[in-house]
């Protein structure tokens, strides 16, 4: 069974400790030093790095080429898409506020340990407009064409809002279901249009929209 790991930090001033919400998320998860860290994590486990470690970045590198199956999320106190990008390049399959509420913190932790991204709404358009411009580059590189009426309405409905960027929590309220009919309903969503993550489905949903335009 996978566990979650924070990298915490007594030395530094002032110290890197886990926050109580993360705490409350992840209630088996560990928190340890740098040295503790590199000997206890495992595949598939999820690692928090907060990005209070002046290097960070190096650290990221440094545990994903020691343990390149686990998974690694990066938090900071105020996320901006620059650092989002940093953070994705060394290797981070999420990046998200260090403060987030737990119920998102462990929506996180859902989609990167199934191999997907999770990012902002506003890096997800980002990397989206950066796809777009380099599938309008290279045309022969364009993924297939997606065919939606493979979803439910009900499904339609999610995949939209998902990739309008809102959360699990946000489009059970829009849509006045259950977070736990939301997830089931993206899983199927997922599995249909065959993508990983909320990135994919963005793209794919943008590229739909190109194609039937």
């Amino acid at each position: 069974m996978s566990k979650h790991h924070f990298l915490a930090s007594a030395a530094a001033q002032p110290p890197i400790v886990p926050s109580e919400r993360w705490l409350l998320a992840f209630p088996d998860g560990q928190w340890s030093n740098w040295s503790t860290l590199q000997s206890t994590v495992r595949p598939g486990d999820v690692v928090w790095v907060p990005v209070n470690h002046s290097d960070w970045k190096d650290k990221v590198g440094e545990l994903l080429k020691r343990e390149p199956q686990c998974h690694v999320v990066v938090t900071s106190s105020v996320p901006y898409d620059a650092e989002g990008l940093r953070a994705l390049n060394v290797g981070a399959r999420g990046y998200c506020h260090l403060l987030a509420v737990p119920e998102l913190m462990r929506e996180v932790a859902e989609v990167v340990s199934h191999g997907g991204l999770w990012v902002g709404p506003e890096l997800v358009q980002r990397l989206m407009a950066a796809t777009r411009d380099a599938l309008e580059r290279s045309p022969n590189a364009q993924p297939p064409e997606v065919d939606l009426s493979a979803l439910s309405d009900r499904e339609a409905q999610v995949a939209r809002a998902v990739a309008a960027g809102k959360s699990n929590k946000e489009v059970a309220d829009l849509l006045h279901i259950s977070e736990r009919t939301v997830k089931a309903h993206l899983g199927s969503v997922f599995d249909k249009l065959g993508v990983r993550d909320r990135v994919q489905l963005v793209l794919h949903l943008s590229h739909s929209n190109t194609q039937s335009g």
